[in-house]
């Protein structure tokens, strides 16, 4: 009987039925409570007839419907500082180099990179950290595989914000029950690379079914838009379709609305930017049949973004499969994709009538720039999505009916995935993120560097370096005036 379900008693709350799987090891079942009571694993005493469960093995004789003791804090208690605190102001430069501590790497578990590198490109998003750390798993459903997931990205998330090295099994484990294709292994007994672009779609999929939307601004019996889901609140976007006939006039066009949670920009001989590989994919010629006609005929199809998201995620359509191989075959040609990104041309007619508002508002901050204001629109510059300093204040960047879209159309880039190698079940995947200025944290597993916004745009293929997969942007900032 490896699954059964007990009771834990954490100081006067009772979680009933939560599962236990010891076919699983039981840091698992661990970090399920932890998503439950905010309890780190590390700090956490589970007890039962007077015996303390161990992290690697079940030593505990535990059976269904049985009572568990949960001890620990949330918090612990900070200790007073042996040395005194020095302000960066009175460093030299050795010791701001020291005080400078890099973020948590993630190390590989063998052909893992792909899911590395998706994990530290939504780490960028400060309103998913903190959805997640507001999850708490509703006990009635403890033991859904999307739980699971969201429950481990939240301790992972955790983990990683110790900026040490983490180990990320339980995800990993978790990832591999929820999805076996990607616990696939090879002739060697190692786990087979994957698609780190599958791996990104799948972690939203099983989000989506979780984390729910934050609605907390949104009054009852208002007419602000409500969401059930985080993912779709703020990485869902909409497109108005117009399929048109092209053969006769007598047949009215239709109209669709069709959700996505990413675009894809395909790659032709003809597209050289990333914007034109997006525009191509909006104007199709398609064949179908026409009921008016009663034969197959030629139809275009339209597609234009009825709802901009607050981050948008652009997947590069870089590979493509070859039978007779059996491998997904890599582009490489050079995509130039820029920092700062505006959708603008891509929304339709009624969006773009909203969106001015907001540009106007740029507009205004760049004409004081070319007034002289060199100042101020060097600190706006500076300005990102993840940026720590709270005393900055910025305009909203979301509708006020519409809280998580995009009001302005404008983006900024936060994280690249890039791929490098000939083939998506091949080669290796580094995470490239964002963080303040000029700098980025190149994430190649468990080795994190420091580098421009010069080496982000080499990214953009041409050859066997690293090249752009997907793409995260967040909504461009604007520092209130």
């Amino acid at each position: 009987m490896p699954a059964f379900k007990v009771k834990v008693k954490w100081g006067r709350e009772l979680f009933p039925d939560i599962e236990v799987n010891t076919d699983e090891e039981p840091i698992l079942f661990k970090a399920q409570l932890f998503a439950l009571t905010g309890v780190q694993p590390e700090r956490q005493k589970v007890m039962c007839k007077g015996g303390i469960l161990k992290d690697n093995e079940w030593n505990l004789q535990l059976k269904d419907g049985a009572t568990v003791l949960l001890l620990g804090t949330k918090e612990q208690v900070p200790e007073e500082p042996v040395t005194p605190v020095k302000f960066i102001e009175d460093m030299n430069d050795a010791e701001m180099a020291n005080a400078m501590e890099l973020p948590a790497g993630l190390t590989n578990l063998g052909n893992t990179c792909y899911m590395n590198a998706t994990v530290q490109c939504l780490h960028v998003v400060p309103e998913l950290r903190e959805a997640l750390e507001k999850y708490r798993v509703d006990s009635e459903d403890s033991g859904s595989m999307s739980t699971a997931m969201a429950s481990a990205i939240k301790f992972l998330f955790k983990q990683m914000e110790r900026g040490s090295t983490v180990t990320p099994i339980i995800l990993l484990q978790t990832l591999h029950r929820a999805s076996p294709q990607f616990s696939q292994v090879g002739e060697n007994g190692t786990y087979r690379q994957q698609d780190a672009n599958e791996c990104w779609s799948e972690l939203l999929k099983m989000l989506q079914q979780k984390i729910p939307a934050s609605n907390d601004k949104v009054l009852e019996g208002s007419s602000i838009k409500k969401y059930n889901s985080f993912i779709e609140q703020y990485f869902g976007g909409s497109f108005e379709v117009k399929m048109s006939c092209t053969e006769t006039e007598e047949e009215e066009p239709t109209i669709a609305k069709e959700q996505f949670l990413q675009l894809s920009c395909f790659i032709s001989t003809e597209v050289k930017y990333m914007h034109s590989g997006l525009k191509s994919r909006m104007k199709e010629q398609l064949v179908k049949r026409s009921e008016t006609l009663g034969r197959d005929a030629n139809y275009i199809r339209t597609s234009l973004i009825s709802r901009l998201p607050a981050y948008l995620t652009i997947q590069f359509v870089r590979f493509q499969y070859k039978g007779k191989e059996g491998i997904n075959a890599k582009v490489l040609k050079d995509i130039k994709f820029p920092i700062e990104f505006d959708a603008f041309e891509l929304c339709t007619p009624e969006l773009q009538n909203k969106l001015c508002p907001m540009r106007a508002k740029f507009k205004e901050a760049e004409d004081k720039h070319l007034e002289g204001d060199i100042k101020a629109i060097a600190e706006q510059n500076k300005i990102s999505v993840n940026e720590t300093d709270k005393t900055v204040e910025t305009e909203n960047y979301w509708f006020e009916d519409d809280p998580g879209s995009n009001n302005s159309g404008y983006y900024t880039l936060q994280a690249v995935l890039t791929h490098k190698g000939r083939s998506s079940s091949s080669g290796h995947y580094v995470a490239w993120v964002k963080h303040t200025g000029d700098i980025w944290f190149k994430f190649d597993d468990d080795v994190v560097t420091s580098v421009t916004t010069e080496d982000i745009l080499r990214l953009s293929g041409g050859g066997d370096w690293h090249c752009a997969y997907v793409l995260l942007y967040g909504p461009k900032l604007l520092k209130k005036q």
